[in-house]
């Protein structure tokens, strides 16, 4: 599996220049799958100011769901859409007995942060605040999102407490994206040590990040990267989960002390021998049934 993902990454596609042709690819193939049987699926729209932001639903068939997952997909704000996490949403639906809403936010580069968060954010509003999409207790909404999405999870809880309109009461973040330097200068020796062999480098990170930026003041501002957040209290109890092999490991740990230090109910679990976007894997696969257990273990809570 190491010698098959350094292969990968020696390829050093340049996503800069081939974001378009990865989204085409991703949406193809998850298009070509058959959808899950065990969900009922359907789309929905939600206003964020002048745009529609489209959301996806999936509803365990079997059982009474008693919780609700708003999820935001990972890609590095760049790649990914529901269409492509059609799939890992609806075996998370079943997994954890949950409703899952899965949020096509904007993507970059032809929409600048603050665009994703805002869309984001414009979906969770409607949620916890009872409108229009689904008639749910906020009290069994939990938001949770994979690396980029991740990112944007951490930043509408932040928003969230700043706006003063609502508060998830949990949030979980699955080897989230929340620094905002990931050259070889960055305080994070995962960069470095898994930056280049393990299928995401750090100069992927990098350029997406750059792609998805406004200006270069948006390094400092913690809705971008959420460790730039001087108060960390307020948040939502939080489960993250980083991966061994990913370069954004110790930052997603960092982020859990971070939280801890405010005054944050905190769980930080570094799944062994994993590497970035392992979620995208089968159920079959051990990492991926051991974060089933860690979700569902932490909402039992």
């Amino acid at each position: 599996m190491r010698a098959a993902l350094k292969a990968i990454a020696y390829l050093n596609v340049d996503i800069k220049k081939s974001y378009k042709v990865e989204r085409q690819f991703e949406n193809l193939s998850a298009r070509l799958r058959p959808k899950p049987e065990a969900y009922s699926i359907w789309d929905h729209m939600v206003k964020s100011g002048d745009y529609e932001v489209p959301v996806r639903v999936f509803l365990p068939k079997k059982g009474s769901p008693r919780r609700l997952l708003l999820f935001f997909h990972g890609g590095g704000w760049v790649t990914g859409s529901i269409e492509s996490y059609t799939k890992m949403c609806g075996y998370l639906a079943g997994a954890i007995s949950a409703v899952v809403v899965s949020v096509d936010y904007r993507l970059a580069p032809e929409s600048h942060f603050p665009a994703a968060p805002e869309d984001c954010y414009a979906v969770a509003r409607e949620l916890f605040l009872g409108k229009s999409l689904l008639n749910v207790d906020p009290a069994n909404i939990t938001i949770i999102g994979d690396s980029a999405g991740g990112n944007l999870a951490a930043a509408v809880s932040l928003m969230a407490r700043d706006r003063g309109e609502f508060l998830p009461p949990r949030q979980i973040l699955i080897y989230p994206a929340v620094a905002a330097d990931h050259s070889s200068s960055s305080p994070f020796e995962s960069i470095r040590t898994n930056g280049t062999d393990y299928l995401l480098t750090s100069k992927r990170v990098a350029d997406m990040i750059d792609l998805y930026k406004s200006s270069d003041d948006d390094y400092k501002n913690p809705y971008f990267a959420p460790l730039e957040a001087a108060d960390l209290s307020g948040q939502p109890k939080t489960l993250i989960i980083s991966a061994e092999y990913c370069p954004l490991r110790d930052e997603g740990e960092f982020y859990g002390k971070r939280l801890e230090e405010a005054g944050v109910q905190v769980k930080v679990f570094r799944m062994k021998d994993a590497f970035h976007a392992y979620m995208m894997l089968s159920p079959r696969f051990v990492h991926v049934q051991k974060t089933y257990e860690l979700i569902n273990a932490f909402l039992d809570e």
